[in-house]
């Protein structure tokens, strides 16, 4: 049984990734500086109440036998990283280069090293769906701290042998397929807070309309949770060249396409008010995901709708 180490895995992308590997057969060392919660209790067969920086933490995986660290581990909103940005450069840098020291210091380069990184760091595309050769042009320190891991990662890989992929998440959403794990309540994305707000018969608020779109709002890219986890699982192995990937479907849609997709699916539709755009927040951002398809054709599996539609069985159970 192959030991994989996940990071964070408390919080939504890790502890869906920790489900799919445990369905695979992996043996999952679970890190995290919050409990886990109850519906991921007896999912990690060994898990870790501490900062994933911490010295218990580094101990625990120089003396495993993991094959891989999936590092999902960080601070993650645009919007608070331009009021608190030392948290974001504190927690999304300065602890990762911790890990890495460890890694390097103790030899422990046999261990791939599987990081979550963020659309974020293309800031406002130039020209279209954002390649990842790219220029990284971040509108906030989240993007920025990405960014630095990115490059950190890349000079480790030069120097020391570290074998980094680096994956460059647009937008995460869904719920698991099964409806045993998904966003937290109070979560800030788009497909997150619609769906919240029709449950709850509650308001929806659209950050801008006078965008130059077709329809004034904000176009993303939206990619299913268990897509990323299956990533996760597929570049353990070392047939996955170390490098920075896109994750994503390839194809952009506007928040009033959300919005109407979510009132098919689910029948009944929120108040929707518009109020001031955000800082920090490009107008369009998708993905061109050919790098890793390429490699991985099957890695991709839901479309919008199931993501809409996983969500909302999660937010309904």
């Amino acid at each position: 049984m192959k030991t994989i180490v996940v990071t964070g895995v408390s919080g939504y992308i890790g502890g869906q990734t920790a489900l799919q590997l445990k369905d695979a057969g992996y043996k999952v060392i679970g890190i995290d500086n919050r409990p886990l919660p109850q519906h991921l209790l007896n999912v990690c067969d060994e898990f870790l109440y501490h900062d994933f920086a911490s010295n218990e933490a580094l101990m625990a995986i120089y003396y495993s036998t993991a094959e891989a660290i999936i590092h999902c581990a960080g601070t993650s909103l645009v919007g608070p990283s331009m009021a608190n940005p030392e948290e974001y450069y504190q927690n999304n840098f300065v602890r990762t280069k911790r890990m890495l020291d460890s890694l390097v210091q103790g030899q422990r380069l046999d261990i791939r090293v599987i990081f979550s990184s963020s659309a974020s760091v293309y800031g406002e595309p130039v020209l279209g769906s954002c390649q990842e050769e790219d220029p990284a042009l971040p509108l906030s320190p989240y993007g920025e701290s990405k960014h630095m891991t990115e490059l950190m990662m890349q000079s480790y890989f030069r120097a020391y042998g570290l074998q980094p992929v680096m994956f460059r998440y647009f937008n995460a959403c869904a719920a698991d397929s099964q409806a045993r794990h998904g966003q937290e309540p109070g979560a800030t994305h788009v497909i997150a807070r619609v769906l919240e707000a029709t449950r709850d018969r509650g308001q929806f608020e659209i950050y801008g309309d006078n965008y130059s779109t077709t329809d004034g709002t904000c176009i993303r890219d939206y990619v299913h949770v268990e897509d990323i986890a299956r990533a996760h699982i597929l570049a353990i192995s070392s047939d996955i060249p170390t490098g920075v990937y896109n994750l994503g479907s390839s194809q952009g849609t506007s928040v009033k396409q959300i919005i109407d997709r979510a009132a098919v699916i689910t029948g009944q539709s929120p108040k929707i008010v518009v109020v001031a755009p955000r800082t920090g927040d490009p107008e369009t951002l998708t993905a061109s995901a050919n790098r890793f398809t390429k490699i991985c054709p099957d890695w991709q599996k839901y479309t919008l709708d199931d993501v809409i539609s996983h969500a909302w069985m999660w937010y309904v159970r």
